[in-house]
């Protein structure tokens, strides 16, 4: 029997599907040391299929340090974890081929485990993953260095079935067979800043008696909606809808500093028209580049990545259950545009209304389904939105 080995890896898309890219990090199981790094843009692909490519890059690196290696693999994908160690069913038609070539691979060393580790113990693989998105996104080649040789050396070794799976098909018409995990998405009831049509961000504004009974109506249409959790931006603005909500589920509201809305920065309790006027320049740059922040603040697409990993989060630990969401105008619109694979560009062109009711289902397996949007039905004799 070889030598102990870790394998790190990780996958992501901004998008999902979207620019997408995987790492992998090879280490001395005793003491740490880093023997091998992969990481590789694979253009537009799922965070699914991202994430089973940097496992098989992993194993290969592995299998090409010790081929008699005992390896255990760390990933916090708790999908590739459950799948690869036979306690799930690899049901998606993209994700079987993958699932193969790992199993290929890891049959090749003398023992190969898998152990699920939360995010922020994965710090190194994402890294190179989140390098390899960049890549991606832009068109280049990775630029970060590998222990003997370039991170695309290291990945360009042999992968077979894994190399030719590509990026998951697109969804049809029908769902994925996998039960989804339902994500209501409820906007916060109305406030002095949304009735202004104010540039409302991560400052801590209340809602208006108005918002107060828009969020029980909210309640009151939710009630019969089978909902196991709420969740919430820790804003108050959103606290207090999602509260008002939980109370008539008899639940309580856990907080998630992911899901708060976009720093505005400089721009925070203008109107538009006033960032305009005031500042043309800085809003024709934010117009025209999602990556353009305004000063001070937060780009959309810093909030679409920031959101996207709160939304991952949410899927694993309520995987086929429904959960309410209580956010912002930024997060909900990120998570519809992530869903229907559209581009950051996409939230330009979306209005959702204060206590507009949205539905994503989100398939273990890879695919997310935009089940409605903006609904309203519940305001009727509400007031304005």
């Amino acid at each position: 029997m070889g030598r102990r080995l870790a394998v790190e890896a990780d996958g992501g898309s901004r998008g999902n599907p979207g620019p997408a890219g995987f790492g992998a990090v090879v280490r001395d199981a005793a003491g740490g040391e880093v023997l091998a790094e992969v990481a590789e843009p694979i253009g537009t692909a799922t965070n699914n299929v991202a994430e089973y490519r940097g496992l098989i890059a992993g194993l290969e690196a592995a299998a090409r340090i010790d081929p008699d290696a005992v390896v255990e693999v760390r990933m916090d994908s708790k999908l590739v974890v459950e799948q690869m160690s036979g306690r799930w069913k690899v049901k998606h038609p993209a994700m079987k081929p993958l699932a193969q070539r790992a199993g290929e691979v890891a049959s090749g060393l003398a023992e190969v485990s898998y152990t699920w580790i939360p995010r922020a113990q994965n710090a190194h693989a994402d890294a190179l993953a989140n390098e390899a998105m960049d890549a991606a996104a832009q068109g280049r080649p990775v630029r970060l260095g590998a222990a003997g040789g370039s991170a695309e050396g290291a990945a360009a070794g042999p992968s077979g079935a894994a190399e030719a799976a590509g990026p998951a098909p697109a969804a049809g018409w029908s769902d994925p067979d996998t039960d989804p995990t339902r994500l209501l998405l409820l906007r916060h009831g109305q406030t002095p800043l949304s009735v202004e049509r104010r540039f409302a961000g991560v400052g801590d504004v209340e809602l208006t008696d108005a918002g107060r009974a828009q969020a029980r109506a909210a309640a009151g249409r939710l009630a019969g909606a089978g909902i196991e959790a709420v969740v919430a931006s820790p804003l108050r603005r959103t606290m207090d809808t999602a509260e008002i909500a939980a109370a008539g589920l008899g639940l309580q509201v856990e907080p998630e500093p992911g899901l708060r809305e976009t720093d505005f920065g400089a721009w925070e309790g203008m109107t538009f028209a006033e960032v305009r006027r005031d500042r043309p320049a800085e809003l024709a740059a934010w117009l025209a580049d999602p990556e353009v922040a305004p000063p001070g603040g937060e780009s959309l697409a810093e909030a679409g990545r920031r959101v996207g990993k709160a939304r991952d989060a949410l899927v694993e630990r309520y995987r086929g259950r429904t959960v309410l969401v209580v956010s912002h105008v930024t997060p909900i619109k990120a998570i519809v545009a992530q869903a229907l694979g559209a581009p950051v560009e996409a939230l330009y062109r979306m209005h959702l209304d204060v206590a507009g009711l949205s539905e994503v289902a989100c398939y273990s397996d890879g695919p997310m389904v935009l089940r409605s949007f903006n609904d309203t039905a519940h305001l009727a004799g509400e007031g304005p939105a």
